[in-house]
């Protein structure tokens, strides 16, 4: 068992339309892989479930915006901070 320290990292949103429909659901399935619980935030906000689609949109995170990713499994923060860096648009 690990220990109990999370993992963090704040990234800016790379998508031009933000965290949208598109780029929510990439993330959401790239989250879902993980037997750890992944979480978003923006700008301190509530942290929603990254393995869900829809909680991602309710951020509202735009193009620039700063967004945190946290788990305890660090190799899932790196792979959901990556994604969301990118531009999912393409």
């Amino acid at each position: 068992m690990k220990g109990n320290a999370m993992a963090s990292k704040t990234v800016t949103v790379g998508s031009t339309v933000g965290l949208h429909a598109r780029p929510a659901a990439i993330v959401a399935e790239a989250a879902e892989k993980y037997d750890a619980e992944i979480e978003l935030s923006v700008d301190g906000g509530d942290p929603v479930d990254a393995a869900s689609s829809l909680m991602i949109m309710t951020l509202g995170a735009e193009h620039g915006a700063s967004v945190t990713v946290t788990s305890d499994d660090p190799a899932a923060v790196e792979e959901i901070a990556a994604l969301i860096a990118k531009n999912l648009d393409e």
